[in-house]
């Protein structure tokens, strides 16, 4: 029975050991073979990293406005008799736009031109009268003051009869309008709006971060959507005193050349301001930058010496500090020097080591001004 017993054991032992060896020389086969497996190449696209000359700007984006613009209204009411300009007009200072029915208030005027004069030829006479003593000082008093009172009437009634021509304020070009004769306006009604436009103002705002970076006579560069490729140069001639509790933002005023009346008042502008001297910046396309809540971070190229073969090359992520953006560019600050190789694409695939093939037949946009294409 012991016999029988110890035989058992042995077989058993021999069973579960050669299960185990099995085990560990199937784990050991499967590591080896791991082991002289390399991970997957992974194709990308990379650009060396250089110094270039960076003119540090400010951008915004602003509103055309004209040197003198204003809606022509009427300041009393009355009925239209004779408009003198036809839309799309250039008009004078003080030339003549609306004539209003003023027909009564002429025939007052003279009926109170005609009471002052005799208010004047009865003082005159009071006065002579005084002279000699036929007339109280209280009698000369009452004729003066009714003489004042009777051309303050006249002056009074002048000055309607002239609200009753409606001319121009300033020499400009006046827009459309829908006003005719015969039609009644109130005061405040809309004639045509004016607009005086040889010069503009582009009016944008400056972030308060940036607005020591501004100043008088400073060049800016203004574009619009209405001419694609061009840009208009001027010089900025206003600063507001004071930055906006609300925004936090600074007014600024640039003036604009525009003899040709190509910026039309209310427009938008993208704006340009050449802030400060020109610099030297290590850049890079924004698409090598991956932006993460820990830091940016690059993919460097580096090689990599093999058992066999030539070197092989390998990603390696580095942490960078980046700078104002330019276009498609971006500034590093740090983290990398000039001549280095980085990845511009495919880093969704990289982890810090991975090996990757070069292929830069297709490179992301790098320009520092690019421009739309219509393709």
């Amino acid at each position: 029975m012991i016999k029988r017993m110890i035989i058992m054991l042995v077989c058993v032992g021999l069973l579960f050991g050669g299960i185990f060896g099995y085990k560990a020389f199937v784990g050991h086969m499967i590591a080896k073979a791991m082991s002289a497996q390399r991970m997957p190449s992974v194709t990308v696209s990379t650009t060396t990293a250089q110094e270039q000359t960076w003119q540090p700007r400010i951008e915004a984006v602003g509103t055309v406005r004209a040197m003198r613009g204003v809606d022509v209204t009427t300041e009393i009411a009355g009925l239209v008799r004779d408009i003198t300009f036809q839309s799309g007009d250039d008009v004078r200072e003080g030339q003549v736009l609306v004539q209003l029915n003023a027909d009564a208030d002429r025939a007052l005027l003279h009926s109170l031109q005609a009471e002052a004069e005799l208010a004047r030829t009865t003082f005159a006479r009071d006065q002579q009268q005084f002279n000699v003593k036929a007339v109280s000082k209280a009698t000369l008093d009452a004729a003066q003051f009714d003489l004042k009172s009777k051309e303050a009437q006249v002056a009074q009634q002048a000055a309607i009869v002239e609200k009753k021509t409606i001319r121009a304020p300033f020499s400009g070009h006046i827009g459309i309008t829908t006003v005719n004769p015969g039609q009644y306006l109130n005061p405040g009604d809309k004639i045509a709006t004016l607009q005086a436009y040889d010069s503009v103002y582009v009016d944008f705002l400056v972030p308060q971060q940036d607005a020591a970076q501004v100043a008088l006579e400073q060049t800016v560069a203004a574009a619009t959507n209405t001419y694609p490729n061009r840009s208009f140069a001027g010089t900025i001639t206003a600063i507001n005193p004071a930055v906006d509790p609300q925004t936090r933002n600074l007014q600024v005023e640039a003036t604009i050349p525009n003899p040709k009346h190509e910026l039309l008042p209310g427009m938008f502008a993208t704006v340009q301001v050449q802030a400060g001297q020109a610099q030297q910046f290590l850049t890079l396309p924004q698409t090598a930058v991956t932006y993460n809540p820990y830091g940016e971070t690059v993919f460097v190229v580096e090689k990599k010496e093999a058992a066999q073969g030539p070197p092989e090359l390998i990603a390696k992520q580095t942490f960078v500090t980046t700078g104002a953006t330019r276009g498609d560019q971006v500034a590093i600050t740090e983290g990398l020097k000039a001549g280095d190789t980085v990845v511009t694409s495919g880093q969704l695939k990289l982890k810090s080591g991975s090996p990757i093939t070069v292929n830069n037949e297709i490179q992301p946009s790098d320009q520092a001004a690019p421009q739309p294409k219509d393709e």
